[in-house]
């Protein structure tokens, strides 16, 4: 079955992927403008973790079970994975548009949770698209060019944050608090989360299943207790690989997920010397642009390594690429706090950028070929959620450990996410990479 998926021209996969940079400039928007509009409708530094917990509990309820039903899904006209990733898509447009006009902080938090079930609703029948197109072969290429639409999506959407403040009209602020900044961003990622998935939807069709396959799917009732049991029996059957794979994620995930949070406070701290993160602190907004102008740069190295560590994963192994990147993160982090101009800030964070690109490609190089074709959707979920389970228990216990562990500082946050990412770094020389079997291993990427 693996040498029959017919080879792909670079174009081609480039059209496949880039439906990554619409669904990718919303999880930035996530990221980087979500903490802050929080702060302009009154929350507490401490409730943020909290406040951000709609994410890990989308992401674990949703993305498996997407995933499961996609795998059980065939229709002659619409494929396998495109309605997930497009109905994901629609929502998501809808929510960014909305989320400025948030009234409270409780009407921002509920949009959130509708915004970050469309993401997830796109992100993992998107993945397993990917996987079902390509041969291992190309695997390499199509995951790290994942890795390239991850890095552009969310440089665009990051730099918006601080390009349009640049237009004085949108430094005026609403009625309920919230700069015209923000609603220019997300509007502008309304736009984009559309219409880059209509592209890769109108430009690459799906590869039908066989008889056989067809067959083996009409054989099997669909009902709503499906998805659960192949998650289920899914997990009893994972491979060794994805459990290492899942420790590796605890670490790094819970990390991000921290450094996200409090980046921006630590740069009003540090760089612009403000601890009032209020909405009529003119210097918290700018110190939030220039955040978004740090996460822009972060994500340009992101997208500018991407195809540079395909070759680094064929040669050097993917396993010792990843490690090496999550090295670099981890000492980026660690510098991160100790400088105070807004300039020289850009020179560590290359390493986190080189890192970003290994996180989302790199690892389903690890595991992709210890799993069965037919169950790509739902193990794709489950990769899932090993990410956002670290994000869960990050959400429910960060909070009293800043307030109780950390002094409440904001840079002893940072510190704590580069300890977790040197953890995640050692975890990640346990996996064993499993090699293509057949002809096709001759000509594809090394193992460890």
């Amino acid at each position: 079955m693996l040498l029959s998926k017919p080879p792909l021209s670079f174009q081609q996969i480039i059209n496949m992927n880039v439906g990554f940079f619409g669904i990718q400039y919303s999880f930035a928007l996530q990221q980087n403008a979500i903490n802050p509009i929080y702060k302009f409708l009154g929350a507490n530094n401490g409730d943020l973790p909290l406040l951000q917990i709609a994410g890990p509990i989308t992401g674990l309820l949703i993305q498996p079970i997407i995933g499961a039903m996609s795998d059980k899904t065939w229709h002659p006209k619409w494929g396998r994975r495109k309605p997930y990733f497009l109905v994901g898509a629609m929502l998501c447009s809808i929510c960014l548009f909305v989320f400025p006009f948030s009234q409270s902080l409780w009407m921002a938090v509920g949009l959130l949770w509708i915004l970050d079930a469309a993401n997830n609703t796109a992100m993992e029948p998107y993945r397993a698209f990917v996987a079902d197109k390509l041969s291992p072969l190309q695997q390499p290429t199509g995951f790290l060019a994942q890795s390239f639409f991850t890095g552009f999506g969310q440089t665009l959407a990051t730099l918006s944050l601080f390009l349009f403040q640049l237009i004085p009209f949108f430094t005026n602020q609403n009625a309920n608090g919230i700069p015209y900044w923000v609603y220019a961003a997300f509007f502008f990622g309304a736009f984009c989360s559309i219409t880059s998935v209509l592209w890769s939807n109108k430009t690459t069709p799906e590869i039908p299943p066989t008889d056989a396959e067809l067959a083996e799917l009409r054989s099997k009732k669909v009902s709503l207790s499906t998805p659960f049991i192949e998650i289920f029996h899914a997990i009893k059957d994972m491979p060794v690989n994805m459990w290492r794979l899942f420790f590796v994620y605890l670490f790094q995930w819970f990390a991000l997920k921290c450094y996200w949070d409090f980046k921006d406070l630590t740069i009003a701290k540090t760089i612009f010397k403000t601890t009032d993160n209020s909405a009529a602190n003119k210097i918290y907004q700018e110190a939030v642009g220039w955040g978004g102008l740090l996460s822009g740069w972060t994500n340009i190295i992101t997208f500018l390594s991407a195809f540079v560590l395909v070759w680094f994963a064929k040669k050097k192994g993917a396993k010792m690429v990843h490690c090496i990147c999550l090295l670099m993160a981890s000492l980026a982090l660690f510098i991160f706090p100790h400088i105070d101009d807004k300039y020289l800030v850009f020179i560590p964070l290359i390493g986190f950028g080189i890192a970003w690109a290994s996180m989302m490609g790199v690892p389903y190089l690890l595991i992709v070929n210890d799993i069965p074709k037919s169950r790509y959707g739902v193990y794709m979920g489950i990769i899932n959620m090993m990410i956002v389970i670290p994000m869960l228990i990050y959400s429910l216990t960060f909070g009293f450990i800043f307030n109780n562990f950390l002094y409440a500082e904001p840079t002893n946050a940072i510190y704590f996410s580069a300890a977790f990412l040197l953890i995640a770094s050692m975890l990640t020389l346990l996996i064993k990479s499993t090699k293509p079997t057949g002809k096709i291993a001759l000509a594809g990427g090394g193992g460890d």
